[in-house]
């Protein structure tokens, strides 16, 4: 659009606009055209506002990028639910195989946005933003394809939370991750949630107690993440493992990582039990039999990547 009348002499402004004021006397409306486009400058130069993540799909592999950098790519309860919005897209098509989590700017998160979580909001709202968290927490486990977390600098508290609760992390040897909560005088009690199942009990306790961070091999130490790398090697890395998960049978990784999760919560009889009725189950499938099969005859299995079955259970 053309704004050159914006910056037009000042004796042509004056003419011009005198010229429309005498018009606007028997044509109103003229007028208050002129008045919304000179008037508010703002309409002709306002950039659109970024989303608050971006996603994007290629071969199987959706990127979601956390695009607030400015706000340290906080957790706001609306960033939080154009994740969720992202994550949920289109979650059974066959042609998805696995979700990357990346952030732009040098923090991955910073957690909840604090502004959020004033007494002016009030209670109720504080809930809502604590349940919507929760909610895109659980369900990165139980969406059937698997999360990676890619991660190139900071992730402390709920964004922290984010790196735990992914299924794998890649992270740069500059990444730190932290619980700062306790210094601001709000305990990380939900990022606890998923740190205190993803490393060793007295770790995590001192994450929360002190609110220190731990380095990148210290996290890869205490598994928290799964690998760290140079930092221009961690698309590669990340793109990596994530064509390696969209080689398998997209039914088989479905039931394998609900199957994990749900044996993890249980005592050691009953998860055997869970996974040696699952593996039957598996068996099942098509393309369970279909890998037997390729493995067999030495080949390269085909996969249906439909939960069909080959047999009866």
């Amino acid at each position: 659009m053309s704004v050159s009348f914006l910056t037009a002499s000042p004796s042509r402004q004056r003419k011009s606009a005198t010229q429309t004021s005498t018009q606007a006397q028997s044509t109103p409306g003229r007028l208050q055209l002129f008045t919304l486009l000179v008037g508010s400058k703002s309409l002709c130069t306002q950039i659109p506002a970024e989303p608050l993540t971006v996603r994007q799909q290629n071969n199987g592999i959706r990127s979601i990028i956390l695009n607030n950098p400015k706000k340290r790519n906080a957790l706001s309860l609306s960033m939080l639910e154009s994740l969720r919005s992202n994550i949920l897209a289109d979650i059974d098509s066959d042609d998805l195989r696995v979700i990357v989590i990346s952030a732009k700017g040098p923090v991955f998160s910073s957690g909840h946005d604090l502004k959020e979580l004033t007494s002016a909001q009030g209670r109720d709202y504080h809930f809502k933003v604590f349940q919507a968290c929760s909610e895109v927490m659980t369900l990165i486990q139980d969406i059937p394809v698997p999360v990676i977390a890619m991660v190139n600098g900071v992730a402390t508290a709920a964004g922290c939370q984010l790196v735990a609760s992914c299924d794998i992390a890649v992270v740069t040897e500059k990444s730190t991750f932290a619980t700062p909560g306790v210094n601001v005088g709000l305990f990380c009690s939900t990022p606890a949630v998923a740190i205190g199942r993803a490393v060793p009990k007295k770790v995590a306790m001192e994450m929360l107690f002190t609110g220190s961070p731990i380095s990148a091999q210290d996290a890869l130490l205490h598994g928290l993440v799964s690998k760290v790398v140079p930092e221009e090697r961690l698309e590669h890395e990340t793109l990596a493992i994530a064509r390696r998960v969209c080689q398998a049978s997209r039914p088989v990784v479905a039931l394998g990582k609900a199957t994990f999760h749900r044996q993890m919560a249980q005592g050691w009889d009953a998860a055997y039990a869970t996974a040696s009725r699952v593996m039957v189950e598996n068996l099942a499938l098509r393309d369970g039999q279909e890998g037997i099969r390729a493995f067999i005859e030495k080949r390269k299995p085909v996969w249906t990547n439909k939960a069909e079955k080959a047999h009866d259970e």
